[in-house]
């Protein structure tokens, strides 16, 4: 089925004080390991970029290098990530069967999971990377611990997430008219009552969002880019 990518690169990473998708890691933007990768994964057909209005130009550098056969559009994210979702999903031509959102903040992304969130998207399904929980999870009022929530069923969701093209078209265009905002493209789904399965991702698809993530995935690209011995 053909598949396309929508990367979600807006925002302006208040909390590392400048764009984090084009911040250096391992000697490119942070943003340009999942563009390389959607580059050479065979089950992606086309890349939609989401990004500030004022990073364009950066971003169709970055694509022309790093993702250069496949990157169709560049356009401006709106206020929230979901609005960003929202523009790349109204410019995609032609209308593919599936829609990968994956956030550009997850550089370590692999192609193994690409293949098995979207294998898992079928029929009016939707798919979404996660793992499960291994901390104890408490519940507090402010500083205040209510419960502890039994952390057997929760699983933290990833991306990349998979959905039906005409399934995550009516998710967005529903919340829109409720003004509903929600956490992440597959809450808007669940919204509709539509079926949203969970696949297995990797521990190692970390979310790049304060200065310590930011020095843990400098490590991890040290350690990915070394030599082997």
């Amino acid at each position: 089925m053909s598949t396309i990518a929508i990367l979600a690169a807006a925002g302006r990473g208040d909390r590392l004080g400048k764009p984090k998708q084009l911040l250096d890691l391992g000697g490119k933007p942070l943003a340009a390991w999942s563009l390389e990768l959607f580059e050479r994964a065979g089950s992606v057909s086309a890349i939609y970029i989401a990004c500030e209005s004022d990073d364009r130009t950066r971003f169709q550098e970055v694509a022309s290098e790093y993702a250069p056969s496949k990157v169709r559009g560049i356009v401006a994210g709106g206020a929230t990530r979901q609005a960003s979702v929202h523009a790349a999903l109204s410019a995609v031509l032609p209308v593919p069967q599936l829609v990968l959102v994956h956030d550009g903040a997850r550089p370590f992304l692999t192609l193994d999971v690409v293949d098995r969130v979207i294998a898992a998207s079928h029929h009016g399904v939707s798919a979404v990377a996660a793992v499960p929980m291994k901390d104890t999870i408490k519940q507090a009022q402010g500083t205040a611990v209510e419960r502890t929530i039994e952390r057997a069923s929760l699983w933290a969701a990833q991306t990349p997430q998979v959905f039906p093209y005409d399934v995550l078209v009516a998710a967005h265009a529903q919340a829109l008219n409720d003004g509903f905002t929600g956490t992440d493209d597959a809450s808007l789904v669940e919204r509709l009552g539509a079926p949203v399965n969970l696949v297995m991702g990797s521990y190692g698809n970390i979310k790049v969002t304060t200065p310590d993530d930011l020095e843990l995935a400098r490590m991890m690209a040290e350690k990915m880019q070394a030599p082997l011995r």
